[in-house]
């Protein structure tokens, strides 16, 4: 496994992926070299959504393929925006400032502003990998009515930690990049993979 493509064309994903799995002597390269379409996301769950990003895009390439899947849950409301936080106030056009909007309505007259974060990342050998590497993380906060900081994306100006007393868009990228969900769930993948092939994977 010296080469292996990333379901995404997402140029900050494909950079901190890149930067780690450089150290296992593996190149990540985006699907948009193998002119990949997009894959469904029909699944109300972010591991079957993964799943099928990360199958959809080793078929094509006849590589290895990594997948993640992410959002956003509010516990007042059952879990959403869930999987459909990228696109909760719709298509045309997705916009960040209307998905805000919308999950902030939603949680304005709840006593519960809980909220977190969820990561799941997929990774197959081949299409068919009867055992794919699957790392989950959550990072908790809550919903904050006003936005603050500028230096995150999506719900990130929204979302108060606590612990850091910040929202996710006021952080350094260096904070972020070691607390976030996505940063878990690579550390629990990278783990995996260690156990799993013998790899060194410190970085």
């Amino acid at each position: 496994m010296n080469k292996i493509v990333l379901a995404s064309n997402n140029q900050g994903k494909l950079a901190e992926f890149s930067r780690l799995f450089k150290s296992l002597n593996i190149e990540v390269v985006p699907q948009s070299e193998f002119n990949i379409p997009e894959c469904p996301e029909p699944y109300v769950t972010f591991v079957e959504n993964a799943l099928a990003k990360a199958r959809h895009a080793s078929r094509y390439s006849g590589l290895p393929a990594l997948a993640d899947d992410s959002g956003i849950c509010a516990n007042a409301l059952h879990g959403k925006p869930g999987v459909h936080s990228a696109r909760y106030a719709g298509t045309e056009p997705k916009s960040d400032t209307a998905n805000n909007a919308k999950l902030d309505d939603e949680l304005r007259n709840c006593d519960d502003k809980s909220v977190f974060y969820v990561c799941v990342l997929v990774l197959v050998r081949h299409p068919d990998d009867p055992q794919p590497l699957i790392a989950e993380a959550n990072w908790s906060g809550l919903w904050q009515s006003s936005a603050a900081g500028s230096n995150g994306f999506g719900y990130d100006p929204h979302f108060y930690v606590p612990d850091q007393k910040l929202t996710a868009a006021q952080m350094s990228q260096e904070e972020k990049n070691r607390i976030s969900h996505r940063a878990q769930a690579l550390n629990i993948l990278m783990d995996k993979l260690r156990q799993q092939y013998g790899l060194n994977t410190h970085v």
